[in-house]
Formats: C-alpha cells, structure tokens, sequence
C-alpha cells in the first residue's frame, strides 16, 4: 500500500463505507471550491472555460478506464463489466429524457441552436427573463442527474477495496467538479440568481447528490461482493455517457475545440500521471 493510502487510513479508517463518506465529501468539496471560484473569476472568457471542460472530460475519461472498467474486469471478467456498462448508458440516456438537457451556455450566450430572451424560439414564440431563467434551472436539474454517477463511482471504488485505485478516482472526479462548479455558478448569476448565493447552492446541491451515493455505492458492494465488476462497469458507462453526450459537445459548442481537445489530453496526462503516482 502506498504512502497516499496509509494516510488516508489512518484518517478515516478502515471501513469501505466511511471510506466511501469520506471519498464523497472531498469530491462535493471541489465542487464548492469550483462554484466559489465565481467570487474571484467573475468573467472567464468562453475560450478559458472550453479548456477547462476539456480537462474535465479528459481526466473522467481516463478515470473510467484505469480506476473502473480494467479494475472491473480483473474483478470479475470482461461480460459483467460489459453489462454494467449497456446498464449506465442506458440508464443515462433515460434521465436525459426524463430531464431533457437544456445547452445555456455557462457564458449566459445560447448556442446558435438556442434563442436569446425576447427573440424567437425555433417554434416561432419568443423567450423572456422567465423563460430564460426556468432553462437555467432545468441545465442545473440535468448537472445534479449527472452527478450521481459520479458520487455512485467514487463509492463503488472504496467499496471494492481496492485503495490504489479508488484514491485516484476520488481526486480525478473531484479535479473534474471544479469546472462543472464553476460553469453551473456562471449560468445561475447571468440568469440574475446571485453570485455568492448561487455559490453556496451549488456546493449544497453537490453535497446533497455526491455524498449519499457514495455511501449507497459502498455499501452496496460490501454487502453484495459478487456486484462489483457490475457496479463499476455500471458507473464507468454512466460517466463516459456524460463525457460523450454532454462535456465534449459543451465544450466544441463555441469555436474553440483546438482548446478543448488540448484540454482533454491534458486531463488524461493528469490522470494517468496521478494513478501511477498514486497506486
């Protein structure tokens, strides 16, 4: 066990849950440090923030793989992980039309597919201050939906045990919180919600979603062991599904995808560079 590990031992303990607790309060924790980073970098330039989400997807994606589908598969073989993967894709998609994500950019300037408040919508109506604030709230009802695959993974990632990788998971999806903090806080101030308030929501609301599915993730594979290969291929496939359909396009949405991609191999430099240091 490396040093990383013994410390983080000897500060929680043994026990996958607490760990699993402890794991989803750090990861809420970079959220908040992300949405308050809104109090000293009030006006990011759309360029700056691509790159940011680049990163953002680039370290999730290596995370997937390095912390959940290989450790998945040593687990438990190649067909429970394939499962777990159909599963949290097929899952994901659902929540997608359950809650249809609405893309206000984090600038508070809609894609060239989105209309501006007070100009007509594609069906020929226009959008005023409400409409436009009730696309903020549902963009921030969608980033909570996506959150929980990631406060699931860090959970099932403690509770398989396995330290050298669950450690890394943990500082990868909380690395990757500090942009999607930051980006839900911009759209809720240019929607007229309050910086600071909004501030405080956003690290609450990550909270509220991250921390009890971690423990829920944790628990269920301590109690049923057999899961685990299921589980991580579920939360891997949950969180690629995020990266595929939401933080790349996000990020290629507004002219800057030299940026973004630049940002995503760098998150998987990080990433790799972090689990190797790490394990």
């Amino acid at each position: 066990m490396s040093a990383a590990s013994d410390a983080f031992v000897s500060l929680v303990g043994s026990d996958p849950v607490w760990q699993a607790l402890a794991g989803g309060v750090v990861i809420a924790a970079f959220n908040l440090a992300g949405a308050l980073g809104i109090l000293v970098w009030r006006n990011p330039s759309e360029r700056a923030l691509d790159g940011a989400l680049g990163f953002a997807a680039g370290v999730m994606l290596a995370a997937s793989f390095t912390s959940l589908i290989l450790p998945g598969i040593e687990a438990g073989g190649l067909v429970p992980v394939l499962v777990g993967l159909a599963l949290g894709a097929f899952l994901l998609d659902r929540a997608d039309r359950w809650v249809p994500h609405v893309h206000v950019l984090v600038t508070g300037r809609p894609r060239a597919d989105a209309s501006q408040p007070g100009e007509e919508a594609p069906d020929g109506s226009r959008l005023d201050d409400a409409g436009r604030l009730s696309g903020v709230l549902l963009f921030i009802v969608a980033i909570t939906l996506h959150n929980m695959p990631e406060g699931l993974a860090v959970g099932v990632g403690f509770g398989s045990g396995r330290l050298a990788e669950a450690l890394p998971l943990m500082l990868a999806i909380g690395i990757q919180n500090v942009p999607e903090g930051l980006a839900v806080a911009i759209a809720a101030r240019n929607a007229g919600l309050g910086s600071r308030f909004y501030a405080m929501v956003t690290g609450l609301r990550a909270g509220l979603v991250e921390v009890p599915l971690a423990v829920l993730g944790a628990w269920a594979v301590v109690v049923a062991a057999p899961l685990l290969p299921y589980a991580m291929g579920f939360a891997a496939g949950a969180m690629l599904y995020v990266i595929s359909d939401e933080i790349i396009p996000e990020s290629h949405a507004r002219g800057y995808e030299r940026v973004a991609t630049l940002g995503t191999m760098a998150g998987l430099m990080v990433m790799l560079t972090l689990d190797v240091a790490l394990g």
